[in-house]
């Protein structure tokens, strides 16, 4: 067993309370699903996967991941239904886009299902549709805080690489930058799509007709690793400012290498894992924590690399 399951185990023993014989005969049946908006391209989500199931193996419940496999948000509204459907003893969710996605959600809280919502959305959203609480990071506030680091660096202009523009959220994040440094966004934000060889085309011809850019800004690593290949490719790695949102091995290792100058780490493990630990004892022993839980921003750098990456696109 590795050092940090050792720890993470140790802490959903003492979150699952005193008496380990009636946490087993409590446990027998309790199922809890998640359901994501992401597609199945989209490999940051396996950090989501994991902490699902090592939280469900230490809570001896049953865990499940859904998703839209072509990240169709309208998929989703109908998973999260089909997911309320089945009986679960609760349901965590993403909440990409709010009108499509919270009549869904409050009907379900209104069956009788407990929902907490992670990743997107924001907690005010969160009470809005009846869920028991957010575990997430606030995107604007990470892109203004991403921004307002960059002003400090001396930038004045910006690409925004949106691989996933018609998730509000991810609109969000460039909007904070902006507004972070100061500017308008206007035409700085690209949607970029999710098929890497466009991502990169894009970054590319974006780069040409706009040489005097200072800064690449991207979202995950779904445009992250294109973007490296194209700056790699126009021979402007390691001279232009590079900042991107989550981790993941290739950025990981454009931090480690300096091309990429930090890494927004809203640690998306503990997205997954907490909600479940937090939904099973809520079940079990009627405690709920009483404010929301911001999993993020951090910000991750060349500095203390070892441990991200180690589990980078594992539990980082």
């Amino acid at each position: 067993m590795t050092s940090l399951t050792k720890k993470l185990a140790l802490v959903a023993a003492v979150a699952a309370a005193p008496l380990m014989a009636a946490t087993a005969a409590s446990a027998e049946g309790e199922k809890y699903i998640l359901v994501s908006h992401a597609p199945d391209s989209d490999s940051w989500w396996n950090t989501i996967k994991n902490g699902i199931a090592l939280a469900g193996e230490q809570m001896g419940v049953e865990v499940e991941y859904r998703n839209p496999p072509t990240g169709d948000l309208a998929d989703m509204a109908r998973i999260i239904e089909q997911a309320s459907a089945s009986g679960p003893n609760g349901i965590i969710t993403t909440l990409a886009d709010y009108d499509v996605l919270s009549g869904p959600i409050k009907s379900a809280v209104d069956s009788g299902v407990d929902v907490i919502i992670m990743n997107t959305g924001s907690p005010e959203q969160a009470r809005e549709v009846g869920a028991l609480m957010y575990v997430g990071q606030p995107e604007y506030d990470a892109g203004y805080a991403a921004g307002l680091r960059a002003k400090g660096d001396g930038i004045g202009s910006f690409l925004c690489v949106n691989h996933y523009i018609v998730q509000p959220s991810s609109q969000e994040r460039c909007q904070g930058f902006a507004d972070g440094l100061g500017i308008d966004l206007g035409t700085q934000m690209i949607d970029a799509g999710q098929d890497p060889a466009e991502v990169k085309n894009r970054v590319l011809a974006y780069l040409s007709a706009n040489p005097d850019t200072d800064a690449v800004l991207t979202l995950g690593p779904t445009s992250a690793d294109p973007t490296l290949l194209a700056l790699e490719e126009n021979g402007m790695a390691g001279d232009i400012y590079f900042g991107t949102f989550d981790l993941g091995g290739e950025i990981v290792k454009g931090i480690k290498a300096g091309v990429i100058q930090w890494g927004i780490d809203q640690q998306p493990f503990l997205q997954a894992y907490l909600p479940v630990v937090v939904m099973t004892n809520y079940h079990r022993y009627g405690v709920l924590p009483g404010n929301n839980i911001n999993s993020g921003p951090g910000f991750v750098t060349a500095d203390g690399l070892e441990k991200i990456e180690m589990f980078a696109g594992e539990y980082r």
